[in-house]
């Protein structure tokens, strides 16, 4: 008997690693496994840091992150791209010419420019560049709050104004931008995802409300949520269900570790609460 060949799905992190385990490459890959994926990475930064701050940064070489961008796509393939941490204009182009050189397109844009603990992971130059260059091929862009308000140079204060930033996103370039309002006060969390259309207005518009969680383990909630954007594009779902789908996954994995303790500083999410089987599909 001939058996038929069959794989995973496949998510590649592009992001930078994150010594404490709790966000960056460290909580994609906890993240993918968890979702039931095969995670795989190119990293584009060590950081040496724990629960209380960033002590230390260390970029790779563009040329590295390249090779290791090439040796998985080449060999593994990718159905699906999360992208974090990119600190320099030349790292910012090297993905940008990766993505185009491997026909990469379900791509989750996580423009990751200041740390939980307000550490500048970001050169304001390497900002522009990623406006102009991964903007346009990411298939969504997820900014939290103070993301947003750097990229439109201006506050951001109610609820009231995020469908209106999110469509000023829009206008910069992205396909779709889910914003996220976890930085607003209140015990209700409104997230903004807009769509655009072919002419760039805003096609559709979601907004999604949920109870804000009582907990001090918030590191890495952001890379967690693109990171299962991404899962569950390689899973199959549309847009829109991917991104209800992961923010149940990260609500759940919050309200699973907000009583643990990790760390003197800001802990992480459980997110292994429930994991998943690895999945497997027909080649």
């Amino acid at each position: 008997m001939t058996l038929k060949a069959s794989r995973y799905p496949r998510v590649l992190s592009i992001a930078g690693s994150d010594s404490s385990g709790g966000a960056g490459i460290q909580a994609d890959l906890k993240t993918f496994s968890a979702l039931g994926c095969y995670g795989m990475t190119a990293i584009t930064a060590l950081t040496a840091q724990n629960t209380q701050g960033v002590r230390a940064i260390h970029s790779v070489p563009p040329a590295m992150l390249r090779d290791q961008i090439d040796a998985v796509v080449e060999d593994i393939g990718v159905d699906a791209v999360k992208i974090g941490m990119l600190h320099s204009p030349e790292v910012v182009m090297t993905v940008a010419e990766a993505l185009d050189a491997h026909g990469l397109t379900q791509v989750v844009l996580d423009p990751v420019m200041v740390s939980a603990n307000g550490a500048k992971l970001i050169s304001d130059e390497a900002v522009a560049v990623l406006v102009q260059e991964l903007f346009p091929r990411a298939l969504v862009v997820t900014p939290n709050l103070d993301e947003a308000m750097l990229l439109l140079n201006r506050s951001l204060t109610m609820g009231d104004e995020l469908e209106q930033a999110a469509s000023e996103l829009l206008n910069q370039g992205a396909k779709a931008v889910l914003l996220k309002g976890g930085h607003l006060p209140g015990h209700d969390v409104l997230d903004i995802l807009v769509q655009a259309n072919a002419t760039g207005a805003v096609a559709e518009s979601h907004k999604l409300h949920s109870l804000r969680i009582s907990t001090h383990n918030l590191h890495g909630t952001g890379c967690t949520l693109s990171s299962a954007i991404a899962a569950y594009l390689a899973l199959g779902f549309s847009l829109p269900d991917a991104v209800q789908a992961a923010r149940i996954y990260v609500r759940s994995a919050l309200y699973a570790g907000a009583q643990v303790r990790t760390g003197a500083g800001v802990g992480p999410l459980n997110h292994g609460f429930a994991p998943q089987a690895m999945q497997v599909r027909e080649s």
